[in-house]
This record gives C-alpha cells, structure tokens and sequence, in this order.
C-alpha cells in the first residue's frame, strides 16, 4: 500500500478511486481526519488530508504523530507527503515543484518524537539524509516520465507558523542556507524516519517568501490559491506514475 500525505491545496485526490474512509485510533490521539482508502491505476493507496478534509487545522495544531503512526500501522510501501512552500532561491518562482533533501528546523512545542519513555534506553536516529533516497529518485524518475520540470534538491526551513515570516526572517533563512521556507515539514519527516517510513516530499512554491519576487512588502495570499490549483495538476500526474511504478 502506497500512503499519500496531502497539504494545502491538496485536501483530495481527484486521480483516487475511493473504496471507503476509516477511522484509526493511536497511542498519541487522533489523526487529522479518516484515512481515505482507493486505488490509483490499480495500486492500492492511502490518504491523509495534514490540515483535515476542511483544512481547518493549522501548521503548529497538527497530530504529526497521530498521522504518522497511523499510516505507519499499514505497513506502507513508501510515503509521500505533498506541501507548499514559499520560495527563498531565486530560481523558486511560483508554481515550481521542488523535492527537497535537506531540512532546517525553526518549529517549536510541537510533540516531536516517539522516544519519550524515560524507563528504556535514550534512542537517537541518524538524521543525516532526513527524506529517504530510494524514494526521492522515484518521484524524479515518474516526473520525467510525465515531462514534469522538477528541482531536485534544496534545503526546507521549516518554521512555526501559522503567521507568514517576516523578510528578516527570511533573510536570517538565506543565511542558514534555506531555499524554501515551510511550516509542516518538521516534526513530520523526524517522526517518519523513527518509524522507518520510506517519506520524501513534493515542495509546490505557492508563493514567493517575504520580501522576495513581487512580494516585496506584502505577501498577495489571494494568489496562492490558483497558483496551488495549478500546480496541483503536475503533482497528481506525478503521483500517478509514481504509485504505478512501485506497483511494479
């Protein structure tokens, strides 16, 4: 089974023949929503809405763990998460799709880990390569197959949300070597390697970071949406392949 983590501007597949919903308790409380069970081109998938099916829950209220532990509870193949970012590098304009492979961390009082038990063993992972290679370069191959133009590589900052950075904010991420800003890709991507999920994302640039581009002094977020809608089209058929070469 292929499990799909949907963000803003994604609260559906329209590519997913939908069988049933299911609701999955965890140890950590309850996911953002039911899972969405279906097939895509006879692939058996999975997926979850981050923000809820009425995307009403924001960046830092999200259940990362309750997410990632109930995908993780059907042995998925791999994951795949799907988020929107804002681009920081110049060459991040709005409507590129990006799949990142470093991360920055700037989230804070979200619950981060699994290991909180303080009667066994302190665990630590390796978080060296934060998103799983294997799957990284499956997302880039279904993408050339599909004549998708996608960035491979770049580093996601990763912020608290849900207020927008300032541009010295952004500028302060440039520095640290950011080149797209978002606010769900941590702890999400820590919580899937502690399972041992095989996760990478698909970064869609809805808008230019703070002070980049044409958002010098103000970001226009009635943009955003048809941005999204757009480039939302290139990541299903993404996807699509995707799902049908693991099912291979």
């Amino acid at each position: 089974m292929f499990a799909i983590i949907g963000g803003t501007g994604m609260t559906q597949l329209s590519c997913l023949e939908i069988s049933h919903r299911q609701i999955v308790r965890t140890p950590y409380g309850e996911p953002s929503g039911p899972l969405t069970f279906g097939r895509i081109k006879k692939q058996e998938i999975v997926f979850l809405a981050r923000h809820g099916y009425g995307n009403t829950i924001p960046p830092h209220m999200v259940n990362y763990r309750a997410n990632l532990w109930a995908l993780h509870s059907l042995n998925p193949t791999r994951v795949v998460s799907v988020a929107s970012v804002g681009g920081i590098f110049a060459d991040l304009t709005p409507g590129k799709i990006v799949i990142p492979g470093q991360i920055i961390d700037h989230t804070y009082g979200r619950e981060f880990t699994y290991f909180e038990n303080t009667e066994k063993p302190i665990t630590h992972i390796d978080f060296t390569e934060p998103y799983c290679g294997v799957t990284r370069g499956r997302i880039m191959e279904a993408a050339k197959l599909e004549n998708e133009k996608i960035i491979d590589g770049g580093v996601y900052a990763a912020t608290q949300g849900p207020r927008l950075e300032t541009a010295a904010e952004i500028n302060m991420l440039e520095r640290e070597g950011a080149d797209m800003v978002g606010m769900t890709g941590m702890p999400e991507s820590a919580l899937a390697k502690e399972l041992g999920l095989r996760y990478a994302t698909i970064a869609v640039v809805a808008n230019y970071a703070a002070g980049r581009g044409t958002n010098k002094h103000a970001i226009r977020l009635e943009d955003v949406h048809d941005v999204l809608e757009n480039a939302m089209f290139g990541v299903r058929k993404i996807l699509e392949r995707v799902v049908e070469l693991d099912g291979h």
